[in-house]
């Protein structure tokens, strides 16, 4: 559902620290809830929007239905439903947004757990602390002032994924290769080629214990997803200017 991308980014860094893809059990896994729209949040009015098919422009306010420019004659059950689900909607978004906020803070503590037991140098865990400080703030900087799914969309949302990983895993990476040589001027050889090899797949080795973390913010999803359904529900009836079901979100029970 796109409503949930902050949430996906949120939940979503723990594998940008590890330099993978953007991919998270997010809202749209979790709740089987699915749009082929965007969302955008202005102060009157709330806008789905998407490239194809008709209808690609689709406004909600107070009440009133507008498809691609052109006003939906409604009935008053109908003007109901809509002004329920404008409001259902608003309501909901703060909630997604503590809990994107929460996966952040959950992704940087997994990694702080983590790398505590790689042998790290003082310096090298001051440095981490404060660039993932740095980097948990910008994201609930975006979190709270995002108005648009557009924001987390396609190249931006990679390439500020990639900015974070090359940030944080070249710093574990390096602290590791500087204990190998260390143990190779020691004379521990074996030891040195352990380092270089676990530095040299760190962020696969990671991911997945990083992931089982994660899974602790799973209730807090699942929290979501009566909303989310209810919203579903209420807009299973929505139709456009041309009249076809708009299908702004898809919702399984």
């Amino acid at each position: 559902m796109t409503l949930m991308h902050l949430f996906r980014f949120a939940a979503a860094f723990v594998l940008l620290l590890s330099a993978a893809p953007l991919s998270a059990q997010d809202l749209a896994t979790t709740c089987h809830a699915t749009s082929s729209y965007d969302l955008t949040l202005n102060a009157d009015s709330v806008i789905f929007d998407r490239a194809t098919p008709a209808p690609t422009h689709v406004e909600l306010q107070h009440g009133l239905l507008f498809t691609d420019g052109r006003s939906v004659r409604l009935n008053a059950e109908d003007h109901d439903r809509i002004t329920l689900f404008e409001r259902d909607l608003r309501d909901l978004v703060p909630r997604v947004r503590t809990v994107a906020r929460n996966g952040v803070d959950m992704a940087v503590q997994a990694v702080r757990a983590e790398s505590a037991g790689m042998g790290l140098s003082a310096e090298t865990r001051t440095e981490l602390d404060q660039r993932l400080n740095t980097r948990a703030s910008e994201i609930k900087q975006r979190i709270a002032t995002s108005r648009s799914t557009h924001d987390w969309d396609g190249d931006a949302a990679n390439q500020y994924a990639n900015q974070i990983a090359g940030d944080l895993m070249p710093l574990i990476a390096g602290d590791m290769g500087q204990q190998a040589i260390d143990a190779a001027l020691s004379g521990d050889l074996q030891a040195a080629a352990a380092l270089r090899d676990r530095a040299a797949s760190l962020a696969t080795e990671m991911q997945p214990r990083l992931l089982r973390r994660m899974q602790a913010l799973r209730p807090q999803i699942l929290a979501l997803c009566p909303a989310i359904q209810q919203l579903a529900d209420l807009q299973q009836d929505f139709r456009g200017s041309n009249g076809q079901p708009l299908d702004l979100i898809q919702a399984g029970r």
